[in-house]
């Protein structure tokens, strides 16, 4: 029961985060994804901090410094520039694809059995993904398609070694939190700069959706994602990530009056199949067939 109730936490930040495309296209200003990665990081890790007031300590400046540019520093320029590269679906596929490398982290770096169970279902999964998200008028933006595979890659590399090195004893889910959010965002400051320049203006629409992704959709749901990497399995916690386009997809037909067609909604239940099972061990008879 207790894993449980840590799964339905994990889960609020993949569903949140997928609210990112429509943020990004509909109220931050175009071109310049660096910029909305650092305010949906710095201001929320320093915030978090002053609260918290524990800074990292021996080998752990340097394991923070790590995992906030892989999960933070990296990924979220990454996120963003497949987000306005790339129609909404494609980046949410290509995004889809980060199960398969923390499965296969997990073996190489975690030592783990490689588990066939989790691997079918996160291709199941990914397959369900694709069907919703995919169209014939999808396009396929050469800086994009690498930034969404970028950008996967990273989080996957990420997710595992936090799951590696765990969650030290003095550190909370919040402080630990706020040690990557800074962590990724004074990593992304001077490769801001360097690389768009002065800072776009920002009108009322555009300070809402940053606040949103910072506040929400960066502290609040890291919180709760990071807490659920150290407790629960990663390849389990890794699936998740699939709602985000599943939310994503939603989002679109609420707020920009898209619509679903039957293959669409059976890519939809593919990927809700794929992301609740893989949360459950594999069952004895299926153990010996994938054997």
């Amino acid at each position: 029961m207790r894993n449980h109730f840590r799964t339905a936490l994990a889960a609020f930040a993949p569903v949140v985060w997928g609210s990112t495309y429509v943020v990004t296209t509909e109220l931050l200003p175009a071109g310049h994804p660096l910029f909305a990665g650092l305010l949906r990081s710095l201001p929320a890790g320093l915030i978090a901090l002053a609260i918290t007031r524990t800074p990292p300590h021996g080998r752990w400046w340097a394991r923070a410094a790590v995992l906030g540019v892989l999960n933070i520093g990296l990924f979220f320029p990454f996120l963003f520039i497949a987000a306005e590269r790339l129609p909404g679906g494609v980046a949410a596929t290509l995004g889809a694809a980060q199960p398969l490398v923390v499965a296969a982290l997990a073996v190489g770096v975690l030592k783990e059995s490689p588990s066939a169970w989790r691997f079918a279902w996160g291709v199941i999964g990914l397959i369900g993904v694709g069907l919703v998200v995919l169209g014939p008028a999808a396009g396929f933006d050469g800086i994009g398609v690498l930034a969404g595979l970028g950008g996967a890659a990273t989080m996957a590399l990420g997710v595992t070694l936090t799951k590696k090195w765990g969650r030290p004893a003095e550190a909370s889910p919040t402080t630990f939190a706020a040690w990557q959010l800074t962590a990724g965002g004074l990593f992304l400051v001077p490769v801001t700069f360097l690389f768009e320049g002065a800072p776009p203006a920002i009108d009322l629409p555009a300070a809402l959706g940053y606040l949103w992704l910072g506040g929400v959709g960066g502290l609040l749901a890291y919180v709760l994602w990071f807490r659920a990497i150290t407790t629960l399995p990663v390849t389990s916690v890794s699936m998740l990530g699939l709602l985000s386009p599943m939310v994503a997809a939603v989002l679109g037909v609420v707020v920009l009056g898209q619509t679903l067609n039957p293959v669409q909604l059976l890519g939809f239940a593919l990927a809700l199949i794929a992301i609740v099972a893989s949360q459950r061990p594999a069952p004895a008879l299926a153990k010996a067939a994938l054997r």
